[in-house]
């Protein structure tokens, strides 16, 4: 993605408070996009703005933290590592139920195996894996299930033991059919209840930690002034006109010039870029609307609009990303490949958004309550007015609170930045585009358990 270079930034990576394993990192920049951005790629989620959790089923945690640290001091950043931390890093452990063969393997062939578990609880976590049906055969837990590329599965184990069976099926039909046969009267609907251990992953990574800074002072808001953790696609429009303002601002290269009271235009200095703000805008006209030409006087490559509900956060990322060369996308128009789509929508497929595919229609959607996603369109061809890609937010994608509708050629990087800030955008406060006062849906939704037994941790030895 074309983004320039952070200010050094800090990180904080400590052992979180309320979990036996899990690690919280804390993030003391206001330069947060790539220390978040290097996180995510380790397993960190968000927890609140200036932090993310690490919590796994494997109890792994420490040594995905070492490898994380690691990639951001080589991004350029300050990473602290605490004492107790460190000490987890450092000491062998094996799992005290480990199978009788796990004595033979080496440590990275047990991470391998657990690393499997943890990508399936991942992706049931996310809905990439939907599991009709479970049964429990003695101490042994089974399930079927479907991604959504259409791929059925059987399931065998709970935990940082589960495995996927090898199994061929034709169908979800077939997969549940040959369940029912294999265990009978044991079947159940649905997913097996969560572990333990997959409880307090959740809880870790679905509540935001108590602050860790030395003179902290103790905060008990009331109820109703807690901040609440939303995704930025769920949010209100917040102020366009002075988001315009602040873009032209701090960005010089971009001149402004207002032809008559209802519209502004923000011009780039290389004649080949332009805004157009609406003033007063209804509902149902295009707010912002942009457009890249071939060269000042060539023709038009691409264009964008974006409706007068999207949210603030999306819009200035669209803009900062306008001013990045190469996302102005100069040159001839070339067709949609398949390698554009992949860089499009690799910040959604990394984070687990499921992706849908049609005869004609290929959809991201988010894996929460909140609805949002991306939507290429194969049929539209290049000088169709018809929007080839749309990001959205809100409903449905049909009918979205929200959009932002691009041509054909637009860009790929500048749209991989917008839906990055979709996969991992948050912000404190209630989401007024909701229905209700319901707090939202995380990627992984929080459980509300006690903490969790310290039996379920690793048994360690030196």
């Amino acid at each position: 993605m074309p983004h320039a270079p952070p200010d050094t930034y800090n990180v904080r990576l400590s052992l979180h408070p309320d979990h036996s394993s899990a690690v919280i990192a804390t993030i003391s920049s206001p330069d947060r996009y790539l220390a978040r951005a290097v996180l995510s790629e380790y397993g960190f989620r968000p927890t609140r703005d200036d932090s993310m959790v690490l919590a796994r089923i494997d109890h792994d945690e420490p040594h995905h933290a070492e490898k994380a640290a690691f990639a951001l001091r080589e991004s350029g950043a300050i990473v602290e590592i605490t004492a107790a931390l460190q000490e987890e890093t450092d000491t062998e452990w094996t799992y005290g139920n480990a199978p009788t063969h796990w004595q033979w393997l080496t440590r990275e062939e047990i991470r391998e195996a657990t690393g499997e578990a943890q990508r399936i609880h991942d992706d049931i976590a996310s809905g990439r894996l939907v599991v009709h049906l479970h049964a429990r055969d003695h101490w042994t837990t089974l399930a079927g299930g479907t991604y959504t590329g259409g791929k059925s599965v059987h399931l065998h184990g709970k935990d940082h033991l589960r495995t996927e069976e090898d199994s061929d099926y034709a169908s979800e039909a077939e997969a549940v059919a040959d369940f029912h046969r294999r265990h009978t009267v044991a079947v159940r609907p649905g997913p097996a209840p969560l572990t333990d251990i997959e409880q307090a992953a959740n809880d870790a990574l679905g509540t935001a930690p108590p602050s860790t800074a030395p003179g902290a002072a103790p905060a008990t808001p009331a109820a109703e002034e807690v901040p609440r953790l939303v995704p930025v696609y769920a949010n209100g429009p917040g102020d366009h006109e002075a988001l315009l303002n602040e873009f032209l601002a701090t960005h010089g290269e971009w001149e402004k010039w207002r032809p008559h009271d209802e519209t502004t235009i923000a011009s780039h200095e290389s004649l080949t870029l332009r805004v157009e703000f609406l003033h007063g805008a209804a509902q149902g006209d295009s707010l912002w609307t942009i457009a890249a030409y071939e060269s000042p006087v060539g023709e038009r490559l691409w264009h964008a609009t974006a409706t007068l509900s999207t949210p603030v956060e999306i819009i200035r990322v669209l803009l900062d990303g306008l001013s990045t060369e190469d996302s102005w996308g100069l040159g001839p128009a070339t067709p949609v490949k398949e390698e554009n789509l992949a860089q499009a929508s690799r910040p959604l497929e990394d984070t687990g958004w499921p992706l849908k595919c049609g005869a004609r229609l290929i959809d991201w959607t988010a894996p929460t309550a909140d609805g949002a996603g991306l939507r290429f369109d194969t049929h539209v061809k290049q000088g169709n007015p018809l929007p080839a890609w749309t990001i959205w937010g809100g409903n449905t994608a049909d009918n979205p609170t929200w959009a932002i509708h691009l041509s054909t050629h637009a860009p790929t990087s500048l749209i991989q930045d917008v839906t990055f800030e979709l996969a991992h955008g948050y912000s404190n406060g209630p989401p007024p585009l909701r229905a209700t006062g319901a707090a939202p849906s995380l990627i992984h939704p929080p459980v509300a358990v006690p903490p969790p037994a310290t039996s379920h941790r690793p048994a360690s030895r030196r």
